[in-house]
Protein backbone atom coordinates (compact mmCIF):
# COMPACT_ATOMS: atom_id res chain seq x y z
CA UNK A 1 0.00 0.00 0.00
CA UNK A 2 1.17 3.86 -0.67
CA UNK A 3 2.42 5.66 1.80
CA UNK A 4 0.88 9.18 2.83
CA UNK A 5 2.41 11.10 5.22
CA UNK A 6 -0.71 12.69 7.45
CA UNK A 7 -0.27 16.69 7.80
CA UNK A 8 -0.08 18.27 11.00
CA UNK A 9 -4.04 19.54 12.27
CA UNK A 10 -3.88 21.66 14.78
CA UNK A 11 -6.91 21.62 17.61
CA UNK A 12 -8.41 24.62 18.66
CA UNK A 13 -5.41 26.86 19.53
CA UNK A 14 -6.83 28.76 22.82
CA UNK A 15 -7.51 25.64 24.65
CA UNK A 16 -3.93 24.43 23.41
CA UNK A 17 -1.91 27.47 24.53
CA UNK A 18 -1.17 26.35 28.24
CA UNK A 19 1.26 29.66 28.75
CA UNK A 20 -1.54 31.95 27.34
CA UNK A 21 -4.16 30.51 30.09
CA UNK A 22 -1.73 30.44 32.59
CA UNK A 23 -0.87 34.57 32.17
CA UNK A 24 -4.34 35.50 31.68
CA UNK A 25 -4.85 33.73 34.97
CA UNK A 26 -2.01 35.67 36.76
CA UNK A 27 -2.96 38.59 35.14
CA UNK A 28 -6.78 39.22 34.52
CA UNK A 29 -9.11 39.39 37.50
CA UNK A 30 -11.41 36.47 37.87
CA UNK A 31 -14.13 37.66 36.26
CA UNK A 32 -13.08 39.99 33.65
CA UNK A 33 -11.55 36.07 32.68
CA UNK A 34 -14.41 34.64 33.07
CA UNK A 35 -15.97 37.42 30.64
CA UNK A 36 -13.34 37.36 28.22
CA UNK A 37 -12.77 33.15 28.21
CA UNK A 38 -15.75 32.20 26.47
CA UNK A 39 -15.19 33.97 23.31
CA UNK A 40 -11.22 33.50 23.18
CA UNK A 41 -12.63 29.59 23.14
CA UNK A 42 -14.62 30.50 19.91
CA UNK A 43 -12.10 32.21 18.27
CA UNK A 44 -9.33 29.73 19.19
CA UNK A 45 -11.80 27.37 17.71
CA UNK A 46 -12.07 29.18 14.37
CA UNK A 47 -8.08 29.93 14.14
CA UNK A 48 -8.09 26.07 13.61
CA UNK A 49 -10.66 25.49 10.94
CA UNK A 50 -12.90 28.73 9.49
CA UNK A 51 -10.37 31.08 9.89
CA UNK A 52 -7.15 29.30 8.80
CA UNK A 53 -9.50 28.18 5.80
CA UNK A 54 -10.53 31.88 4.92
CA UNK A 55 -5.88 32.61 5.80
CA UNK A 56 -5.37 29.90 3.20
CA UNK A 57 -7.61 31.62 0.51
CA UNK A 58 -6.23 35.27 1.12
CA UNK A 59 -2.92 33.90 0.82
CA UNK A 60 -4.22 31.90 -2.70
CA UNK A 61 -6.13 35.31 -4.28
CA UNK A 62 -3.26 38.06 -3.84
CA UNK A 63 -4.48 41.47 -4.17
CA UNK A 64 -4.62 42.66 -8.03
CA UNK A 65 -4.20 46.10 -9.48
CA UNK A 66 -6.53 46.89 -12.16
CA UNK A 67 -4.90 50.96 -13.30
CA UNK A 68 -8.42 51.48 -16.07
CA UNK A 69 -11.05 50.31 -16.34
CA UNK A 70 -12.64 48.89 -19.85
CA UNK A 71 -12.91 52.39 -21.35
CA UNK A 72 -9.41 53.71 -20.03
CA UNK A 73 -10.27 55.92 -17.70
CA UNK A 74 -7.96 55.54 -14.84
CA UNK A 75 -9.43 53.61 -11.40
CA UNK A 76 -6.49 52.52 -9.92
CA UNK A 77 -9.15 49.52 -8.01
CA UNK A 78 -7.15 47.12 -6.17
CA UNK A 79 -8.86 43.72 -5.93
CA UNK A 80 -8.66 41.72 -2.80
CA UNK A 81 -10.05 38.10 -2.22
CA UNK A 82 -13.17 38.24 -0.48
CA UNK A 83 -11.42 35.84 2.42
CA UNK A 84 -9.88 39.04 2.80
CA UNK A 85 -12.59 40.89 3.59
CA UNK A 86 -14.54 38.41 5.45
CA UNK A 87 -11.30 37.93 7.72
CA UNK A 88 -11.67 41.90 8.20
CA UNK A 89 -15.36 41.42 9.43
CA UNK A 90 -14.13 38.80 11.61
CA UNK A 91 -11.99 40.44 13.98
CA UNK A 92 -14.45 43.45 13.68
CA UNK A 93 -17.02 41.51 15.01
CA UNK A 94 -14.44 40.64 18.04
CA UNK A 95 -13.72 44.21 18.46
CA UNK A 96 -10.48 43.46 18.48
CA UNK A 97 -9.47 47.26 17.41
CA UNK A 98 -12.36 48.59 20.00
CA UNK A 99 -11.69 46.44 23.21
CA UNK A 100 -9.18 49.33 24.46
CA UNK A 101 -11.10 52.09 23.81
CA UNK A 102 -14.61 50.67 25.17
CA UNK A 103 -13.84 51.14 28.53
CA UNK A 104 -15.21 47.73 29.80
CA UNK A 105 -12.06 46.10 31.23
CA UNK A 106 -10.01 49.50 32.39
CA UNK A 107 -6.43 48.82 32.58
CA UNK A 108 -6.42 45.25 31.93
CA UNK A 109 -8.56 46.14 28.31
CA UNK A 110 -5.07 45.62 26.45
CA UNK A 111 -4.32 42.43 28.24
CA UNK A 112 -7.82 41.30 27.08
CA UNK A 113 -7.08 42.29 23.47
CA UNK A 114 -3.65 40.77 23.25
CA UNK A 115 -5.05 37.55 23.90
CA UNK A 116 -7.86 38.18 21.44
CA UNK A 117 -5.09 38.82 18.63
CA UNK A 118 -2.76 36.34 19.77
CA UNK A 119 -5.12 33.50 18.97
CA UNK A 120 -6.49 35.35 16.01
CA UNK A 121 -3.24 36.70 14.10
CA UNK A 122 -1.65 33.18 12.87
CA UNK A 123 -4.66 32.64 11.29
CA UNK A 124 -5.17 35.87 9.59
CA UNK A 125 -2.78 36.39 6.20
CA UNK A 126 -1.44 39.09 8.45
CA UNK A 127 -4.70 40.61 8.70
CA UNK A 128 -3.33 42.04 11.85
CA UNK A 129 -1.22 44.46 9.61
CA UNK A 130 -3.96 46.99 9.34
CA UNK A 131 -5.71 46.14 12.84
CA UNK A 132 -2.52 47.43 14.68
CA UNK A 133 -2.46 50.61 12.27
CA UNK A 134 -6.19 50.88 12.99
CA UNK A 135 -5.41 51.07 16.46
CA UNK A 136 -2.38 53.32 16.48
CA UNK A 137 -4.75 55.89 14.35
CA UNK A 138 -7.47 56.16 17.19
CA UNK A 139 -4.52 56.42 19.70
CA UNK A 140 -3.32 59.26 17.68
CA UNK A 141 -6.75 61.00 16.87
CA UNK A 142 -7.67 61.03 20.22
CA UNK A 143 -4.50 62.28 21.64
CA UNK A 144 -3.86 65.25 18.98
CA UNK A 145 -7.19 65.27 16.46
CA UNK A 146 -9.54 68.47 16.70
CA UNK A 147 -13.41 67.26 17.95
CA UNK A 148 -14.65 67.43 14.74
CA UNK A 149 -12.36 65.15 13.25
CA UNK A 150 -12.27 62.76 16.42
CA UNK A 151 -15.72 62.43 16.92
CA UNK A 152 -16.19 61.78 12.99
CA UNK A 153 -13.79 59.18 12.60
CA UNK A 154 -12.52 57.34 16.32
CA UNK A 155 -16.21 55.45 15.85
CA UNK A 156 -16.01 54.17 12.78
CA UNK A 157 -12.47 52.99 13.37
CA UNK A 158 -13.59 51.00 16.90
CA UNK A 159 -16.66 50.08 15.58
CA UNK A 160 -17.52 46.14 15.60
CA UNK A 161 -20.03 46.56 12.19
CA UNK A 162 -18.76 44.46 9.14
CA UNK A 163 -18.57 48.49 7.55
CA UNK A 164 -16.16 49.49 10.23
CA UNK A 165 -13.11 51.25 9.06
CA UNK A 166 -9.26 50.69 8.80
CA UNK A 167 -6.46 52.78 8.47
CA UNK A 168 -3.30 52.60 7.03
CA UNK A 169 -0.08 54.64 7.40
CA UNK A 170 1.68 56.75 3.84
CA UNK A 171 5.27 57.41 5.72
CA UNK A 172 7.68 55.38 3.66
CA UNK A 173 9.53 57.82 1.11
CA UNK A 174 12.38 56.97 -1.45
CA UNK A 175 14.12 59.40 0.15
CA UNK A 176 14.12 57.83 3.39
CA UNK A 177 12.68 55.01 5.26
CA UNK A 178 13.35 55.51 8.91
CA UNK A 179 14.84 58.90 8.25
CA UNK A 180 11.48 60.57 8.18
CA UNK A 181 13.08 63.65 8.31
CA UNK A 182 13.48 63.77 4.94
CA UNK A 183 10.15 63.56 4.19
CA UNK A 184 9.30 64.93 0.41
CA UNK A 185 5.85 65.13 0.11
CA UNK A 186 4.66 69.21 0.32
CA UNK A 187 1.25 70.08 1.29
CA UNK A 188 -0.50 73.19 -0.06
CA UNK A 189 -3.18 74.86 1.73
CA UNK A 190 -6.15 75.77 -1.08
CA UNK A 191 -7.91 79.17 -1.65
CA UNK A 192 -10.92 77.01 0.12
CA UNK A 193 -9.02 76.26 3.20
CA UNK A 194 -8.62 73.12 2.18
CA UNK A 195 -5.02 71.01 2.58
CA UNK A 196 -3.55 68.78 -0.18
CA UNK A 197 -0.62 66.53 -0.56
CA UNK A 198 1.60 66.36 -3.41
CA UNK A 199 4.26 63.45 -3.38
CA UNK A 200 5.21 59.77 -4.17
CA UNK A 201 5.04 57.56 -1.26
CA UNK A 202 7.33 54.68 -1.80
CA UNK A 203 5.19 51.93 0.58
CA UNK A 204 1.95 51.93 1.83
CA UNK A 205 1.17 49.01 3.76
CA UNK A 206 -3.03 48.18 3.73
CA UNK A 207 -3.45 50.32 0.71
CA UNK A 208 -6.83 49.67 1.28
CA UNK A 209 -7.96 50.86 4.52
CA UNK A 210 -10.38 53.23 4.58
CA UNK A 211 -7.87 56.43 5.55
CA UNK A 212 -3.91 56.86 6.48
CA UNK A 213 -2.10 58.43 8.66
CA UNK A 214 0.78 60.78 6.90
CA UNK A 215 3.58 63.32 7.05
CA UNK A 216 3.98 66.03 4.81
CA UNK A 217 6.05 69.40 4.88
CA UNK A 218 4.04 72.51 4.44
CA UNK A 219 4.58 74.59 1.55
CA UNK A 220 7.01 77.43 2.86
CA UNK A 221 8.28 75.32 6.42
CA UNK A 222 11.48 75.32 6.89
CA UNK A 223 13.42 71.71 6.20
CA UNK A 224 14.21 69.19 8.84
CA UNK A 225 11.91 66.82 10.84
CA UNK A 226 10.37 69.55 12.90
CA UNK A 227 8.45 71.38 10.89
CA UNK A 228 6.88 68.27 9.20
CA UNK A 229 3.36 67.96 10.07
CA UNK A 230 0.58 65.11 10.94
CA UNK A 231 -2.40 64.65 8.36
CA UNK A 232 -5.04 62.08 7.87
CA UNK A 233 -6.02 60.98 4.47
CA UNK A 234 -9.39 59.63 3.43
CA UNK A 235 -10.02 57.31 0.38
CA UNK A 236 -13.47 58.96 -0.33
CA UNK A 237 -12.96 62.73 0.04
CA UNK A 238 -15.48 63.52 3.37
CA UNK A 239 -16.55 67.08 1.88
CA UNK A 240 -17.68 66.00 -1.64
CA UNK A 241 -18.49 62.08 -1.06
CA UNK A 242 -16.18 60.88 -4.20
CA UNK A 243 -13.24 58.37 -4.15
CA UNK A 244 -9.81 59.87 -4.81
CA UNK A 245 -8.46 57.04 -5.87
CA UNK A 246 -7.77 56.94 -9.31
CA UNK A 247 -7.67 61.01 -9.21
CA UNK A 248 -5.67 62.44 -6.47
CA UNK A 249 -4.57 59.57 -4.87
CA UNK A 250 -2.71 57.56 -7.87
CA UNK A 251 -1.43 53.58 -7.65
CA UNK A 252 1.97 53.03 -9.23
CA UNK A 253 2.49 49.94 -8.15
CA UNK A 254 1.44 47.08 -6.02
CA UNK A 255 4.89 45.75 -3.99
CA UNK A 256 6.00 42.27 -5.02
CA UNK A 257 7.13 41.56 -1.22
CA UNK A 258 8.68 38.75 0.32
CA UNK A 259 5.57 37.89 2.77
CA UNK A 260 2.50 39.14 3.63
CA UNK A 261 1.24 38.30 -0.03
CA UNK A 262 -2.44 38.96 0.90
CA UNK A 263 -1.95 42.10 2.30
CA UNK A 264 -2.24 44.73 -0.13
CA UNK A 265 0.64 47.25 -0.40
CA UNK A 266 1.58 50.39 -3.20
CA UNK A 267 3.41 52.83 -4.32
CA UNK A 268 1.33 55.72 -4.00
CA UNK A 269 1.27 59.00 -6.12
CA UNK A 270 -0.04 61.85 -4.71
CA UNK A 271 -1.25 64.75 -6.53
CA UNK A 272 -3.34 67.26 -4.60
CA UNK A 273 -4.70 64.38 -2.48
CA UNK A 274 -7.68 66.18 -0.07
CA UNK A 275 -6.42 65.85 4.17
CA UNK A 276 -7.16 66.98 7.25
CA UNK A 277 -4.48 68.40 9.46
CA UNK A 278 -4.15 66.70 12.78
CA UNK A 279 -3.13 69.75 14.99
CA UNK A 280 -2.58 72.92 13.69
CA UNK A 281 0.37 72.55 10.28
CA UNK A 282 2.09 75.40 10.80
CA UNK A 283 3.03 73.83 14.21
CA UNK A 284 4.93 71.08 12.87
CA UNK A 285 5.36 68.62 15.47
CA UNK A 286 4.29 65.81 13.57
CA UNK A 287 7.48 63.47 14.22
CA UNK A 288 6.37 64.46 17.66
CA UNK A 289 2.76 63.45 17.12
CA UNK A 290 3.00 59.79 15.58
CA UNK A 291 4.97 58.80 18.43
CA UNK A 292 1.93 57.39 20.11
CA UNK A 293 1.47 55.48 16.43
CA UNK A 294 4.35 54.08 17.06
CA UNK A 295 4.28 52.99 20.45
CA UNK A 296 0.77 50.94 19.01
CA UNK A 297 2.20 49.42 16.13
CA UNK A 298 5.62 48.38 18.00
CA UNK A 299 3.24 46.61 20.46
CA UNK A 300 1.05 45.06 17.24
CA UNK A 301 4.18 43.86 15.49
CA UNK A 302 5.77 41.94 19.18
CA UNK A 303 2.44 40.54 19.51
CA UNK A 304 2.28 39.24 16.01
CA UNK A 305 5.75 38.22 16.49
CA UNK A 306 4.55 36.19 19.45
CA UNK A 307 1.60 34.55 18.16
CA UNK A 308 3.82 33.67 15.23
CA UNK A 309 6.07 31.54 16.97
CA UNK A 310 3.12 29.81 18.50
CA UNK A 311 1.65 28.56 15.72
CA UNK A 312 5.23 27.45 14.49
CA UNK A 313 5.60 25.57 17.42
CA UNK A 314 1.78 23.97 17.44
CA UNK A 315 2.58 23.28 13.80
CA UNK A 316 5.93 21.37 14.69
CA UNK A 317 4.49 19.56 17.44
CA UNK A 318 1.29 17.95 15.49
CA UNK A 319 4.07 16.69 12.85
CA UNK A 320 6.25 15.25 15.47
CA UNK A 321 3.32 13.08 16.37
CA UNK A 322 2.42 12.26 12.97
CA UNK A 323 5.76 11.62 11.39
CA UNK A 324 7.68 8.21 12.33
CA UNK A 325 11.20 8.23 11.92
CA UNK A 326 13.40 5.49 12.64
CA UNK A 327 11.04 3.44 14.06
CA UNK A 328 9.28 5.93 15.85
CA UNK A 329 7.36 8.87 15.98
CA UNK A 330 9.47 12.16 15.56
CA UNK A 331 8.30 13.30 19.60
CA UNK A 332 9.78 10.33 21.01
CA UNK A 333 13.32 10.92 19.68
CA UNK A 334 15.28 12.37 22.73
CA UNK A 335 17.05 14.87 20.42
CA UNK A 336 13.90 15.78 18.39
CA UNK A 337 11.75 16.19 21.72
CA UNK A 338 14.88 18.32 22.67
CA UNK A 339 14.51 20.77 19.80
CA UNK A 340 11.04 21.02 20.32
CA UNK A 341 11.17 22.21 23.57
CA UNK A 342 13.71 25.01 23.13
CA UNK A 343 11.16 26.17 20.30
CA UNK A 344 8.55 25.78 23.19
CA UNK A 345 10.39 28.21 25.86
CA UNK A 346 11.56 30.04 22.94
CA UNK A 347 7.55 31.04 22.08
CA UNK A 348 6.81 31.23 25.80
CA UNK A 349 9.59 33.95 26.26
CA UNK A 350 8.24 36.59 23.22
CA UNK A 351 4.65 36.11 24.46
CA UNK A 352 5.42 36.83 28.03
CA UNK A 353 7.54 40.12 26.53
CA UNK A 354 4.72 41.22 24.21
CA UNK A 355 2.52 40.37 27.19
CA UNK A 356 4.18 43.00 29.70
CA UNK A 357 4.29 45.80 27.34
CA UNK A 358 0.46 45.38 26.37
CA UNK A 359 -0.08 45.38 30.55
CA UNK A 360 1.80 48.50 30.90
CA UNK A 361 0.01 50.23 28.29
CA UNK A 362 -3.09 49.46 29.29
CA UNK A 363 -1.78 51.51 32.59
CA UNK A 364 -0.21 54.20 31.60
CA UNK A 365 -3.92 54.66 29.25
CA UNK A 366 -5.79 54.22 32.01
CA UNK A 367 -3.73 56.48 34.22
CA UNK A 368 -3.02 54.25 36.72
CA UNK A 369 0.90 52.94 35.87
CA UNK A 370 3.42 54.47 38.34
CA UNK A 371 5.92 57.45 36.99
CA UNK A 372 8.78 54.30 36.91
CA UNK A 373 6.16 51.63 34.75
CA UNK A 374 5.78 54.93 32.59
CA UNK A 375 9.43 55.20 31.85
CA UNK A 376 10.26 51.63 31.76
CA UNK A 377 7.48 51.26 29.38
CA UNK A 378 9.34 53.88 27.16
CA UNK A 379 12.31 52.08 27.31
CA UNK A 380 10.85 48.43 26.73
CA UNK A 381 8.71 49.04 23.83
CA UNK A 382 11.82 49.12 21.45
CA UNK A 383 13.39 46.43 23.26
CA UNK A 384 10.51 44.33 22.83
CA UNK A 385 10.14 44.74 19.37
CA UNK A 386 13.67 44.45 18.32
CA UNK A 387 14.07 41.11 20.25
CA UNK A 388 10.58 39.31 19.11
CA UNK A 389 11.29 40.55 15.90
CA UNK A 390 14.77 38.95 15.87
CA UNK A 391 13.57 35.84 17.19
CA UNK A 392 10.47 35.43 15.39
CA UNK A 393 12.65 34.74 12.29
CA UNK A 394 15.62 32.32 13.84
CA UNK A 395 12.11 30.31 15.81
CA UNK A 396 10.60 30.10 11.81
CA UNK A 397 13.61 28.94 10.48
CA UNK A 398 13.11 26.13 12.93
CA UNK A 399 10.45 25.21 12.82
CA UNK A 400 10.27 24.83 8.94
CA UNK A 401 13.75 22.56 9.50
CA UNK A 402 11.32 20.23 11.72
CA UNK A 403 9.14 18.90 8.88
CA UNK A 404 12.32 18.42 6.90
CA UNK A 405 11.72 18.76 3.02
CA UNK A 406 8.10 19.45 3.49
CA UNK A 407 8.84 22.72 5.75
CA UNK A 408 10.54 23.77 1.89
CA UNK A 409 7.76 23.52 -0.17
CA UNK A 410 5.39 25.99 -1.02
CA UNK A 411 1.75 24.45 -1.00
CA UNK A 412 2.44 22.78 2.52
CA UNK A 413 1.93 26.61 3.50
CA UNK A 414 4.88 26.18 5.95
CA UNK A 415 7.58 28.85 3.89
CA UNK A 416 4.78 31.49 4.72
CA UNK A 417 5.76 31.28 8.53
CA UNK A 418 9.01 32.27 7.26
CA UNK A 419 8.62 34.60 4.60
CA UNK A 420 5.82 36.57 6.66
CA UNK A 421 8.07 36.69 9.95
CA UNK A 422 11.13 38.44 7.93
CA UNK A 423 9.05 41.80 7.80
CA UNK A 424 8.83 41.60 11.93
CA UNK A 425 12.61 43.35 12.40
CA UNK A 426 11.85 45.46 9.35
CA UNK A 427 8.99 47.48 9.98
CA UNK A 428 8.74 50.13 12.36
CA UNK A 429 12.05 49.93 12.77
CA UNK A 430 14.74 47.87 12.12
CA UNK A 431 16.91 46.78 15.00
CA UNK A 432 19.66 49.09 14.84
CA UNK A 433 17.27 52.07 14.50
CA UNK A 434 15.32 50.68 18.02
CA UNK A 435 18.58 49.99 19.52
CA UNK A 436 19.45 53.88 19.07
CA UNK A 437 15.44 55.01 20.15
CA UNK A 438 16.52 53.20 23.06
CA UNK A 439 19.54 55.09 23.97
CA UNK A 440 17.65 58.02 23.16
CA UNK A 441 14.98 57.09 25.75
CA UNK A 442 17.57 56.45 28.11
CA UNK A 443 19.46 60.15 27.47
CA UNK A 444 16.18 61.90 27.05
CA UNK A 445 13.82 60.23 29.45
CA UNK A 446 16.18 58.11 31.66
CA UNK A 447 13.85 55.42 30.83
CA UNK A 448 17.25 52.60 31.06
CA UNK A 449 16.95 53.37 34.69
CA UNK A 450 13.34 52.82 35.24
CA UNK A 451 13.73 49.48 33.15
CA UNK A 452 15.73 48.13 35.27
CA UNK A 453 14.48 48.78 38.30
CA UNK A 454 11.29 47.32 37.05
CA UNK A 455 13.34 44.33 36.22
CA UNK A 456 14.35 43.92 40.21
CA UNK A 457 10.91 44.38 40.82
CA UNK A 458 9.65 41.46 38.63
CA UNK A 459 12.21 39.05 41.34
CA UNK A 460 10.58 40.20 44.37
CA UNK A 461 8.42 37.73 44.77
CA UNK A 462 10.73 34.77 43.54
CA UNK A 463 12.57 33.21 46.17
CA UNK A 464 11.31 29.82 45.55
CA UNK A 465 14.25 26.86 45.92
CA UNK A 466 13.73 25.98 42.48
CA UNK A 467 14.10 29.27 41.46
CA UNK A 468 17.14 30.22 43.29
CA UNK A 469 19.71 29.30 39.94
CA UNK A 470 17.82 31.38 37.56
CA UNK A 471 17.41 34.16 40.14
CA UNK A 472 20.89 34.45 40.17
CA UNK A 473 21.83 34.65 36.86
CA UNK A 474 19.27 37.30 36.06
CA UNK A 475 20.40 40.01 38.88
CA UNK A 476 23.64 39.44 37.98
CA UNK A 477 23.08 40.17 34.20
CA UNK A 478 20.87 42.81 35.54
CA UNK A 479 23.98 44.14 37.46
CA UNK A 480 26.59 43.87 34.24
CA UNK A 481 24.27 45.83 32.27
CA UNK A 482 24.03 48.91 35.01
CA UNK A 483 27.30 49.21 34.57
CA UNK A 484 27.67 48.98 31.34
CA UNK A 485 25.31 52.07 30.84
CA UNK A 486 26.89 53.66 34.17
CA UNK A 487 29.96 53.86 31.81
CA UNK A 488 28.63 55.44 29.14
CA UNK A 489 29.26 59.06 30.81
CA UNK A 490 32.98 58.50 30.49
CA UNK A 491 32.72 56.38 26.67
CA UNK A 492 33.07 58.15 23.24
CA UNK A 493 29.29 58.26 21.84
CA UNK A 494 30.48 56.57 19.09
CA UNK A 495 31.43 53.59 20.50
CA UNK A 496 28.38 54.15 22.95
CA UNK A 497 26.31 54.02 19.14
CA UNK A 498 28.06 51.05 18.01
CA UNK A 499 27.68 48.80 20.98
CA UNK A 500 24.00 49.55 21.24
CA UNK A 501 22.81 46.44 19.39
CA UNK A 502 24.05 44.19 21.20
CA UNK A 503 23.33 45.97 24.70
CA UNK A 504 19.48 46.28 23.46
CA UNK A 505 19.29 42.53 22.95
CA UNK A 506 21.36 42.02 26.19
CA UNK A 507 18.47 43.80 27.85
CA UNK A 508 15.70 42.22 26.66
CA UNK A 509 17.14 38.56 27.13
CA UNK A 510 17.68 39.65 30.48
CA UNK A 511 14.20 41.43 31.46
CA UNK A 512 12.34 38.32 29.37
CA UNK A 513 13.96 35.94 31.85
CA UNK A 514 12.54 38.30 35.07
CA UNK A 515 9.36 38.28 33.13
CA UNK A 516 9.38 34.04 33.44
CA UNK A 517 10.85 33.88 37.22
CA UNK A 518 8.05 36.42 38.04
CA UNK A 519 5.48 33.95 36.46
CA UNK A 520 7.13 30.58 37.69
CA UNK A 521 6.66 31.79 41.25
CA UNK A 522 3.12 32.80 41.33
CA UNK A 523 2.45 29.28 39.47
CA UNK A 524 4.96 27.47 42.16
CA UNK A 525 2.90 29.59 45.03
CA UNK A 526 -0.47 28.96 43.50
CA UNK A 527 -0.65 25.54 42.10
CA UNK A 528 2.31 24.08 42.67
CA UNK A 529 3.16 23.99 39.33
CA UNK A 530 6.67 23.79 38.41
CA UNK A 531 6.70 23.91 34.63
CA UNK A 532 6.94 27.78 34.20
CA UNK A 533 9.98 27.51 36.40
CA UNK A 534 11.32 24.81 34.24
CA UNK A 535 10.57 27.73 31.11
CA UNK A 536 12.44 30.17 33.17
CA UNK A 537 15.59 27.96 34.17
CA UNK A 538 16.66 27.13 30.43
CA UNK A 539 15.40 30.41 29.26
CA UNK A 540 17.77 32.17 31.30
CA UNK A 541 20.88 29.67 31.25
CA UNK A 542 20.76 29.54 27.94
CA UNK A 543 20.73 33.52 26.96
CA UNK A 544 22.30 34.83 30.14
CA UNK A 545 25.18 31.92 30.82
CA UNK A 546 26.12 31.20 27.75
CA UNK A 547 29.05 28.91 29.00
CA UNK A 548 26.75 26.52 30.89
CA UNK A 549 26.00 23.81 28.58
CA UNK A 550 25.96 20.43 30.63
CA UNK A 551 25.37 17.23 29.26
CA UNK A 552 22.02 16.06 29.44
CA UNK A 553 20.96 14.13 32.39
CA UNK A 554 17.95 11.99 33.61
CA UNK A 555 16.31 15.32 34.96
CA UNK A 556 16.92 17.12 31.80
CA UNK A 557 15.13 14.34 29.58
CA UNK A 558 12.54 14.51 32.27
CA UNK A 559 12.12 18.36 32.40
CA UNK A 560 11.70 18.32 28.82
CA UNK A 561 8.76 15.86 28.82
CA UNK A 562 7.10 18.02 31.29
CA UNK A 563 7.53 20.75 28.85
CA UNK A 564 5.80 19.12 25.84
CA UNK A 565 2.84 17.06 27.83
Amino acid sequence: MDFFQEPPRLTNTYRADVPLREHLERLLPADVLAQVEPELDTVGEDAAGGLLELARQAEREQPVHVPYDPWGRRVDEIRVSPAWEELHRYQAAHGMCAVPYEGAFGEHARVVQHALIHVYSPSSAIYTCPMAMTDAAVRVLLDHAEPELRDRVVPRLTSREPDAWTSGQWMTEREGGSDVGRTATRARKGPDGRWKLYGTKWFTSATTADCALTLARPEGAPEGSGALALFLVELVDPVTGESQIGKTIRVNRLKDKLGTKALPTAELTLDGAFVTPIGDPWAGRGLKKISGMLNVTRAHNAMGAASGMRRGLDLALAYARVRESFGASLIDLPLHRETMAELAVEAEASFALALRVMQLTGRVEHGVATEVEARALRGLLPVTKLLTGKDAVAHASEALESFGGAGYIEDTGLPQLLRNAQVLPIWEGTTNVLSLDLLRATVKENALSALLEDLVARLEDADAPALADTLRLVAAERDALAAQALAWAQTDPELVQAGMRRFALRLGRAYTAALLVEHAAYRLAKHNDDRAAIVARRYAERWLDPSHAPAPTADHAADTARLLT
